[in-house]
């Protein structure tokens, strides 16, 4: 079996989640921030998570930089910072702008060289992800963002995965779907594709049907496991 096509989840895998809270905490005068940011990042990231899984169950889809908006107002308020306007809209300005993780480019590179099709499959709007993968330098590595604005739910509904086939030439056996969110991968391996966790923060498995074969501490193996499959 040959894979043809590797396949990224944006948030928390290609781009840093907590980027936009650690910037803003270390520029002058974020005293308060500073003390709390890696709290209110984490706040932030499962509120979106959370949110987005809501509104798919209960189809009521919204962009997800609404859900991006929300889930920050919620995280302000758990940190006892709602009300600072400024400091609102400096981390949804940052959130545009989240840096990639060190390893990315080269692995993308490399991918690149072996003639593997990449992408972003991504609960993110595609205006916030076209944005990220500028910011990042690495949008002339891709080719295609796919965003689940095009069919208005989130993952893991099946029908995200799916976009993939409709959208390349690939068959489901030709796809390495790379997520840090052990949810994801999960239902990635379900929906039939070829999996990797990257497992940044060495977490148990998640207890789900499906488990992924692959697990990895960050990106910087995933060529290497590619060319595994050749």
């Amino acid at each position: 079996m040959t894979l043809t096509t590797c396949i990224f989840d944006a948030y928390g895998t290609l781009f840093d989640v907590t980027a936009a809270a650690k910037e803003c905490a270390f520029e002058p005068g974020r005293l308060k921030l500073k003390s709390c940011w890696k709290n209110l990042a984490n706040d932030w990231r499962s509120k979106q998570l959370q949110y987005s899984w809501i509104h798919t169950i209960t189809n009521s889809y919204v962009s997800f930089w609404e859900i991006t908006q929300n889930s920050l107002d919620f995280a302000l308020e758990a940190n006892n910072l709602e009300g600072d306007k400024e400091l609102r809209e400096r981390l949804l300005s940052l959130y545009w702008t989240l840096k990639a993780y060190p390893e990315v480019l080269t692995v993308l590179k490399n991918l690149q060289l072996a003639n593997i099709e990449i992408a972003i499959l991504s609960n993110g709007s595609k205006d916030m992800l076209n944005a990220a993968a500028k910011s990042a330098k690495i949008d002339h590595l891709l080719g295609g963002i796919l965003s689940v604005d095009l069919i208005k739910t989130f993952k893991p509904d099946f029908r995200v995965y799916d976009l993939v086939l409709k959208n390349f030439n690939c068959k489901k056996s030709e796809v390495l779907f790379v997520s840090s969110n052990g949810w994801d991968v999960a239902a990635a391996a379900g929906f039939g594709f070829n999996v990797a966790w990257v497992n940044r923060n060495n977490d148990p498995v998640d207890k789900l049907p499906w488990r992924p074969k692959n697990i990895l501490s960050n990106l910087t193996d995933i060529f290497n496991l590619v060319k595994e499959y050749d």
